[in-house]
């Protein structure tokens, strides 16, 4: 068993995945192997708005940490 983490792909009205050729090895797979999946959708994270809802941004200044310096 391995895990990869793959983007689906349009494929003429479907969708479908790549299994990375690292993966075909290490699994000794080959064409027209039956194969069994595990789907689990990840959740897309863009950065914009990551932030919300956090206390906004506090310069420190250099004093807070002369032990470090």
């Amino acid at each position: 068993m391995c895990h990869a983490t793959v983007e689906l792909k349009r494929w003429g009205n479907s969708l479908g995945i790549i299994i990375p050729k690292d993966k075909i090895e290490e699994l000794g797979l080959s064409e027209h192997d039956i194969i069994d999946l595990d789907i689990v959708k990840k959740e897309k994270v863009s950065g914009f708005g990551i932030a919300e809802g956090k206390a906004p941004y506090r310069r420190e200044h250099a004093a807070e940490h002369e032990d470090l310096w």
